[in-house]
């Protein structure tokens, strides 16, 4: 029986915890998994926690009914990082916001779960951006995992795509569409929407922030690229590293001058390996119409990598989402599931 706590109960961790919900017997009758949780950490929303294991299903219904969990019966005034100690869970789901600049809070929640020797499974960008060697390293010495599948394309496989099943294969370049709200923007531009209609209407669909910077000025983009780098292509850059330009200056002038040319307009985050050396970018690229992700559209993702065995292969899925993500994080507790096989 897996114990598992929460930090951070958003979008993700809620999807993620009612994929627990529904799935439970099948992932009993499949993988032999079994799990109770015995914490929530949210400083929002309340924290709960209960070593013996929070009733799941009373827990969504008090969250459905009243928006927080602060009239939980096992409400603790305790912080996120007490809770990380005390909870008795061997198995920590960090998934609070993404700092770009400082890994916070997530950086300092995952180096106490691992510390206390307690596997990390995150969907965060921050920590793996500011400070993965670092993490990696505390994993190992405490025999732990810090796994974070969904980062990159949230549950559509792209981390374990690349270690697991392309495994033997030389990977020379990886190349995709990281951001489904540029992708979007980018779509609509082309059936002749002007870009300012276009954002708008990725901001009315929950596809782009209020504030868009982070998505239209390459931003995600590139934190994705970074991690492709350090984790796929094992050389160590930093964000800053990343060459980044975003599509706030694509016209629809550029986009019916690519048409032209049997070409489509797509923000392309690209790492690539040459003579020992590794660059990564983002920046706005004409794609043949030939090449699969020329036909990726709206709000979908996709990543090409280039091999030696088997040449290109591109996977395709969707990049955000509340359950897509949250399907990340399963993944990932799965694999640690399968490789320690507590049962």
């Amino acid at each position: 029986m897996w114990k598992i706590a929460i930090v951070g109960f958003g979008n993700v961790s809620q999807g993620f915890l009612r994929i627990l919900k529904d799935k439970k017997e099948s992932l009993k009758e499949r993988y032999n998994f079994e799990y109770s949780i015995t914490a929530i950490a949210d400083p929002v929303k309340g924290s709960v926690m209960n070593a013996s294991g929070l009733d799941v299903d009373f827990l969504m219904e008090l969250f459905d009914s009243e928006g927080n969990l602060k009239s939980h019966p096992n409400r603790t005034d305790l912080g996120s990082i007490d809770i990380i100690e005390r909870s008795e869970a061997d198995i920590i789901v960090e998934t609070t916001i993404t700092n770009l600049e400082t890994g916070e809070p997530g950086l300092s929640h995952i180096k106490a779960a691992l510390s206390a020797k307690k596997h990390v499974v995150s969907t965060n960008k921050g920590p793996v951006s500011v400070a993965l060697p670092e993490l990696a390293k505390l994993a190992k010495e405490n025999h732990v995992e810090y796994l974070f599948e969904g980062v990159v394309l949230s549950g559509t496989p792209s981390i374990n795509l690349a270690k697991e099943a392309l495994a033997g294969c030389d990977i020379k370049k990886v190349m995709g569409i990281v951001n489904g709200t540029t992708n979007y923007i980018l779509t609509r531009m082309e059936e002749g929407t002007s870009y300012e209609d276009a954002l708008k209407k990725a901001q009315e669909l929950g596809y782009a922030e209020a504030d868009p910077t982070g998505d239209v000025e390459g931003w995600d983009a590139a934190v994705k690229a970074q991690v492709l780098a350090n984790v796929i292509m094992g050389h160590q850059i930093k964000i800053e590293d990343v060459q980044r330009t975003g599509i706030t200056q694509i016209t629809q002038e550029d986009i019916k001058d690519a048409a032209k040319r049997g070409a489509r307009i797509k923000l392309i985050a690209e790492v690539e390996k040459t003579n020992g050396t590794v660059k990564a970018s983002v920046s706005p690229q004409e794609i043949p119409l030939s090449h699969p992700l020329a036909n990726i559209m709206d709000a979908t993702n996709a990543l090409t990598f280039t091999t030696d065995h088997l040449g290109d292969v591109t996977i395709v899925g969707p990049g955000a989402g509340r359950v897509e993500t949250g399907q990340a994080l399963l993944t990932d507790i799965l694999a640690i599931h399968r490789k320690y096989c507590k049962i």
